[in-house]
């Protein structure tokens, strides 16, 4: 029976218990992701330290101090906003694997937001949040196949892929995909998106250094989303018209 046509008791019943088999879930996901998030952890920053030992030498942690400070500071921004705006979006489940399993700008986000708006679901759902952890679980899963697949055939393709006709393709493969995707959502709310599209086309003409830094970028190019989103519910009272 549909959740519609029940009585007013036992839907109610029936909310509860989809409340409860929900935050079982997602009580199940914070236990398994921060383990799986603590497990790559390790591995990543134990790995040159384990080659070390077995070669006989260790990483010269002085330097990697050094770099670390030269980059780090300007990642860390990055990381944050990349957390803050992409968690919502995702979930715990689809935020978990993505952040483990990397390539979110041009592989994990666009791959759930395209699921999710096949399936016709909203960010901060509980469905959003299911559709979101099995799109990008399958998207982990296509690209490990697809990078063995890579592998094994990396030396045949080699003179194809390194071919200079193929070579603008590769360059805007992220713009193209993001463009395509972002044309829809530019399209619904074209006098938010107008300015900041502006300015940061702009910005990134103007100072191509800048090019290097667009996680960081999301900051301020947001920020003016949102304030111009503001001012919008302020002048039209909520009606969005």
């Amino acid at each position: 029976m549909n959740e519609k046509n029940l009585p007013a008791a036992e839907s109610s019943a029936f909310d509860e218990e989809k409340k409860a088999l929900f935050e079982a879930y997602n009580k199940s996901t914070h236990l398994f992701g921060r383990i799986a998030s603590v497990i790559t952890l390790v591995l990543l920053l134990g790995v040159p330290f384990v080659i070390g030992g077995y070669l006989g030498t260790s990483p010269d942690l002085k330097a990697a101090g050094s770099g670390f400070l030269a980059i780090g500071l300007v990642w860390f921004v990055s990381c944050i906003a990349e957390w803050l705006v992409y968690t919502p979006m995702l979930g715990a489940g689809g935020g978990y694997l993505a952040f483990i399993t990397g390539n979110l700008i041009n592989m994990k986000i666009p791959c759930a937001v395209n699921a999710r708006d096949i399936v016709g679901v909203k960010a901060g759902t509980p469905e959003n949040e299911i559709i979101s952890t099995l799109s990008i679980a399958t998207s982990s899963l296509v690209t490990i196949l697809v990078l063995a697949v890579g592998v094994a055939l990396l030396i045949p393709l080699q003179p194809l892929l390194q071919s200079p006709t193929l070579a603008p393709a590769f360059d805007n493969v992220v713009p193209a995909l993001f463009g395509a995707m972002a044309y829809k959502y530019f399209r619904k709310n074209l006098d938010i998106a107008a300015l900041p599209l502006l300015i940061m086309s702009l910005l990134f003409i103007l100072v191509p250094g800048l090019i290097s830094s667009t996680s960081f970028m999301i900051l301020p190019s947001g920020a003016l989303a949102i304030l111009l989103a503001w001012l919008k519910y302020k002048k039209t009272g909520g009606s969005g018209k």
